[in-house]
């Protein structure tokens, strides 16, 4: 518990609501994109205490926090970039709630549905492919490669083939209600997933609309086990 009590010396709290996920699985290499604050990389030290993070948050002011947090942890490295299928460099849609901010412009469902979540700037941002980032060949197996990119998720997948043949588990959120504008969608991910070898393997932390449709879930995926 001390790990996740010196995160809230920095104001951050640990992602706890994926405690059950993390617990099934033992990575020994967590690629965490949508880095935030720390809170999904604090709660990930706090079940596998040994596991390399590579750490990717492009803006700013939430990089700078994460940078605090873990500045005495050496089993965690910290790009300052957007994931995507190609280097740029680009503007980010800053949303009044920073976690909500996307690549992509915010829709006015995204607002409706979650007040206070509207455009307040953008920043300028490097994108950048991760196979180009990581050392993939040197990664410690088993590998999971947890998204939360706010509409972003199938960018940031093709950027990184390398290091998907070598991941044995995908986690990310998805929407099933479009919050940003030419985002795909729940469906979509799940379909491009199968084709490049994963099976959906769990559902978790689903939200709903009051009209009671499915908004965002988290999904599990596991590497497919090779056909004999």
């Amino acid at each position: 518990m001390s790990v996740y009590r010196r995160g809230l010396k920095f104001g951050v709290a640990a992602a706890v609501e994926h405690v059950g996920a993390m617990r099934s699985m033992p990575a020994a290499t967590v690629i965490d994109v949508g880095a935030n604050i720390g809170q999904f990389s604090l709660m990930t030290r706090g079940i596998h205490p040994h596991a390399m993070i590579h750490a990717f948050e492009p803006l700013q002011a939430m990089a700078d926090t994460y940078a605090k947090l873990f500045r005495d942890d050496k089993r965690v490295a910290l790009h300052r970039y957007a994931a995507g299928s190609s280097a740029s460099t680009s503007e980010l849609n800053v949303s009044k709630q920073p976690d909500s901010s996307s690549m992509l412009p915010i829709s006015d469902q995204q607002s409706t549905l979650f007040p206070g979540t509207e455009k307040a700037g953008v920043e300028q941002v490097r994108v950048e492919r991760i196979d180009d980032v990581l050392n993939v060949a040197a990664l410690a197996e088993p590998i999971l490669v947890k998204l939360d990119v706010q509409g972003f998720e199938l960018e940031a997948l093709k950027g990184m083939p390398k290091v998907l043949e070598r991941a044995r588990w995908v986690y990310l959120e998805a929407s099933f209600t479009s919050l940003y504008v030419g985002q795909p969608l729940g469906n979509e991910i799940v379909v491009w997933l199968n084709r490049n070898g994963f099976e959906l393997t769990g559902v978790y932390n689903p939200s709903y609309s009051p009209e009671g449709t499915n908004v965002q879930t988290d999904l599990l995926f596991t590497r497919a086990a090779a056909s004999g």
